[in-house]
């Protein structure tokens, strides 16, 4: 049953999960710096969009092959700091403003609802939310759709921090040395994110 105490209780879970770093976020962050917020948002929503599709999914019953073949996980473990590590790649040629010769870019809408299936992260968020918060006396249709806009409505604000902080980095790149600090802050950034992603356990 959907209650008022429900709600809050997902909402507080779902804005922590959302608003602290991750893949997503370090992401996001890079590329609010490298193409500014509104060129970010195609990635913005599309968080959301690929989230939104795990979530069914595991309210369907996907989240129980993960719990039985837990080797699935240390897949997209590998697979998904592989790709991070590949994105750092395309956008930090250098954190200078984007000129006409800079073939990098931000990721597309469908490229990241594509990436929250290699993120391991992502697929623990689902699973337990679905285990601590699945209204049970609701059906499949509206539990599940349920979750999909609780996740919705609070992740696209909480993750939009992070590029809009991103944005306003920008604008100090000018200064040679801060914009060197800060290329070096962001590598780091997203090799931890890689990283953290490989020693990620459930």
């Amino acid at each position: 049953m959907i209650t008022w105490e429900l709600i809050i209780a997902i909402s507080a879970y779902n804005f922590v999960m959302y608003v602290t770093p991750g893949p997503n976020n370090s992401i996001l962050t890079a590329s609010g710096i490298k193409f500014g917020f509104f060129r970010s948002i195609p990635n913005i929503f599309g968080i959301p969009s690929g989230h939104g599709l795990q979530l069914a999914l595991v309210c369907l019953g996907l989240g129980s092959l993960f719990t039985t073949f837990p080797i699935l996980l240390d897949i997209l473990r590998f697979v998904g700091a592989a790709y991070i590590l590949y994105l750092a790649y395309k956008m930090f040629g250098s954190l200078n403003i984007i000129s006409s010769e800079d073939k990098s870019r931000p990721l597309k809408y469908h490229e990241a609802i594509l990436f929250q299936f290699i993120n391991p992260k992502a697929w623990v968020i689902c699973i337990t939310a679905v285990s601590l918060f699945y209204p049970e006396k609701e059906n499949l249709f509206v539990g599940t759709l349920f979750m999909v806009i609780m996740s919705t409505i609070i992740n696209i604000p909480s993750i939009s921090i992070w590029a809009f902080g991103g944005s306003v980095i920008r604008h100090y790149l000018s200064n040679t040395k801060l914009k060197k600090i800060i290329e070096w802050i962001l590598a780091l950034l997203l090799l931890g994110t890689a990283v953290s992603v490989l020693l990620y356990k459930t």
